[in-house]
């Protein structure tokens, strides 16, 4: 008799989820996936509810290509998962080109959020997206992952600034989610300084 129940689990529209966080999500371009053939791994994720308080939301997990019918891909699990306990290694799914998050081939085009990969210093006002870029200055950067940039509010206290809590060490792609009104200043070379003009809002160099 077949099994009509619902499964627990469904595959995340990654193309959305990319639209939505252009400066930290990668998702391979279109001509990366039209070279997808049969016995290609690509990765998904699997999204799931859970009673579980350890379980994640979600489980990223490669598939191996079976067959493409049109534009439906049709694989089988290549891992195992570790909270979904309705699928299996070697499990079938179907999925789109909209669902795959990564694959094992090399992308024609480069990654697009690789620009905001190097990491800068922030305030958590900025970073936990409370207060907008008010200010912000390149000097030479701390490490070999460090952009140089340290980005703030712009009114913070010397106390607030004195107390480590209050600092991130984090990609420009994980403050330009929050705030992205100075990312055409990424480029410039250090040493620079700019604060947002209280008028128009533009980004002032001092």
């Amino acid at each position: 008799m077949a099994d009509d129940r619902k499964p627990s689990w469904r595959l995340n529209d990654a193309a959305i989820i990319a639209a939505e966080n252009p400066y930290t999500f990668y998702k391979p371009s279109a001509d990366a996936i039209a070279l997808l053939r049969p016995d290609n791994l690509v990765k998904l994720i699997f999204a799931f509810d859970s009673d579980d308080p350890a379980a994640t939301a979600a489980e990223r997990m490669w598939v191996k290509i079976a067959r493409l019918e049109g534009d439906r891909f049709h694989g089988v699990l290549d891992n195992g998962p570790r909270h979904i306990f309705d699928l299996k290694c070697g499990d079938p799914v179907e999925f789109a080109a909209c669902h795959i998050i990564d694959t094992d081939i090399d992308d024609p085009h480069p990654d697009p959020t690789a620009r905001y990969w190097p990491r800068c210093y922030v305030t958590k006002r900025v970073l936990d997206g409370g207060d907008r870029v008010g200010y912000l200055y390149r000097e030479q950067p701390d490490s070999k992952d460090d952009s140089g940039w340290r980005i703030m509010a712009g009114d913070e206290t010397d106390e607030y600034m004195d107390d480590p809590k209050n600092i991130a060490f984090v990609s420009l792609g994980a403050v330009l989610k929050q705030d992205d009104s100075f990312r055409d200043l990424l480029d410039t070379p250090a040493p620079c300084a700019y604060a947002r003009d209280a008028g128009t809002g533009r980004f002032i160099a001092e």
